[in-house]
């Protein structure tokens, strides 16, 4: 049996992972469960799953989990409790939402366990940091984002070096054809409305503006820029708008061939992949009806009305301690949005004026990348108060 350790087991990926656990109960069990804050939903599952072990963020938080799980099981609680469970079981599910996520990510690695990454601003933010320990024995990642895991399902068709392109493709989010200026008054509940995927707030919010796919573009980067070969690596990293979310992504080969992963968009299929790896799983999570697929529809992304795409790129190319700017300031420019304090307009701009106070720190250390995600935030936050001031 493969042993799960299932970090952010409250949120949307955490709660659909549960869902691939009780589809194959044989194959997969939960030893340890962890969350932020969410007690109440954190003890029922662990009296459903009965791991040995529970964690939450929220140190004031332990008694109360304490309290509602059954005996024998060990509660942890406080800032270091959820990267400990990351020692704990054969896989960590990291799915923790935002730069949080990167304690997670570093212990795993350190552990020398496989890392199933839902969290990707810990490895685009702490990609420096996460090169320094991804070399230690027995330490892999296998991503559960669709389009990572179909590129990491499509790389097993061929060798490294013979990889001409890597395409990511995006569903177009809700705003996919409108105009920059079309785009000037939309409201939270019109972002948050994704014709596909069903996702937290900061992620869907993410996918409206781009910026999911700009983030994801430097996370391929990390993942699989070994197969591309040399320094222009992202010049090999393509974005295509592909609304039906049926294709996750492609491969294109040396020798003129593309490669691609196709399924209904269910998260639980790329969750089972990473769980199972290398075998599969046998449940079949968005299989295809064929007689139902009627059409396939690519297009190119428009960077005018979705600016964040290309910051992403540039952040990615400035390479060091932007990504983690870039990503800083991306989830304080969302927080203010979702608050009302900001249009949508907006969020690429407190990007772009944040990043050019950028220091071309490197990242190496997780305390560098620490101290660059809270120099952009400080940046991000400034800017959005002049904005309310002007406001």
């Amino acid at each position: 049996m493969t042993t799960v350790s299932l970090v952010g087991s409250t949120g949307s990926i955490g709660t659909q992972t549960l869902d691939v656990v009780r589809a194959d109960p044989e194959r997969l069990g939960v030893t340890a469960l962890g969350a932020a804050t969410s007690v109440d939903l954190l003890a029922a599952q662990a009296r459903e799953f009965h791991p040995r072990i529970v964690a939450i963020a929220d140190e004031t938080l332990g008694p109360a989990l304490k309290g509602q799980v059954p005996a024998g099981v060990e509660v942890r609680a406080g800032a270091e409790a959820l990267a400990s469970l990351a020692a704990e079981a054969d896989v960590t599910v990291n799915a923790v939402v935002g730069f949080a996520g990167l304690g997670v990510t570093l212990a795993t690695m350190r552990a020398g366990r496989r890392l199933a990454l839902a969290n990707k601003e810990s490895l685009i933010a702490g990609g420096p940091a996460v090169r320094v320990v991804r070399g230690t024995p027995g330490a892999e990642i296998i991503p559960i984002d669709s389009e990572h895991c179909a590129i990491h399902q499509c790389l097993r068709s061929g060798r490294s070096g013979e990889v001409r392109r890597i395409l990511l493709t995006a569903s177009g989010g809700p705003f996919r054809g409108r105009t920059r200026n079309e785009l000037t008054h939309v409201t939270v509940a019109e972002a948050l409305a994704h014709p596909t995927w069903s996702m937290g707030p900061k992620i869907t919010i993410d996918s409206s503006t781009l910026m999911n796919k700009g983030l994801e573009v430097i996370e391929a980067h990390e993942l699989f820029g070994h197969d591309l070969g040399p320094a222009d690596a992202f010049d090999r990293i393509e974005v295509v708008v592909h609304p039906q979310s049926i294709v996750h992504s492609m491969v294109e080969w040396c020798d003129g061939a593309t490669v691609a992963q196709l399924s209904h968009p269910d998260m639980r299929l790329p969750i089972g992949y990473a769980l199972a790896y290398p075998d599969r799983l046998g449940v079949a999570f968005g299989a295809l009806d064929w007689s139902q697929v009627a059409t396939l529809t690519f297009e190119a992304p428009d960077l005018d009305a979705f600016p964040c795409l290309g910051l992403a790129f540039g952040a990615g190319r400035q390479g060091g301690t932007a990504p983690a700017w870039l990503s800083a300031a991306n989830e304080v420019a969302v927080e203010a949005f979702l608050a009302g304090r900001i249009r949508w307009l907006d969020i690429a701009t407190v990007i772009r004026e944040s990043l050019t106070a950028w220091d071309g720190g490197r990242g190496d250390s997780a305390d560098e990348v620490v101290e660059a995600d809270l120099a952009a935030r400080r940046q991000a936050a400034d800017i959005i108060e002049r904005m309310d001031c002007v406001a």
